[in-house]
């Protein structure tokens, strides 16, 4: 009977050396960014029974609202949604590069039409206030289209920038077209 009360209280000094390892407490240590590895997804919105339904995408520039209407841009996947048939009124980026239209678009510089050496939406920020300019040979959208770009643009910006407030968006077309909307209404916002 003895030799069972022995046996734990001959185990303790054994358990206390495994659990100090001699390092010291010290408080929170400041050491550089947030931790890297799991990014957030950016929610790209598209079109189910004619209503706007954010889905989740991975993106190598979080929080770019430019880097959010290409994914836009590239189109829903096969299968998404709850139906597995989403669709979307933002035509696909074209194909060919804009072709500079004055000396001024010089390499390095944006051309003059507002988006950038890929033909891609330039986004900008002013306050409360974005300006999305899409390519050249983007025709006037409709207003689902347009709503398509203000919530994607306006969720990534959020992602970097959160806020209550609503952010307005002015977007303008490569025929002149320009149109006001808000993210007040967006989904999930």
């Amino acid at each position: 009977m003895k030799a069972l009360h022995r046996v734990p209280l001959l185990a303790l000094p054994a358990l206390l050396a495994l659990t100090s390892c001699g390092i010291p407490a010290t408080g929170v240590v400041e050491a550089g960014g947030p931790a890297s590895g799991i990014l957030p997804l950016t929610p790209v919105y598209f079109v189910e029974n004619g209503r706007l339904v954010p889905m989740p995408r991975n993106t190598g520039r979080p929080g770019d609202p430019a880097e959010a209407l290409r994914l836009l841009m590239a189109g829903p996947l096969a299968g998404e949604g709850s139906t597995g048939r989403l669709s979307t009124e933002v035509p696909a980026l074209p194909t060919a590069m804009a072709v500079p239209s004055a000396a001024s678009d010089a390499p390095g510089s944006p051309p003059s039409d507002g988006s950038d050496a890929a033909g891609t939406p330039l986004v900008t920020m002013r306050g409360d206030t974005m300006t999305i300019q899409l390519p050249a040979g983007m025709d006037a959208l409709s207003d689902i289209g347009v709503r398509q770009l203000v919530c994607t643009a306006a969720a990534a910006y959020r992602l970097n920038h959160p806020s209550d407030a609503p952010l307005t968006a002015e977007v303008t077309g490569g025929g002149g077209w320009r149109v006001s909307d808000s993210d007040e209404n967006c989904p999930d916002r």
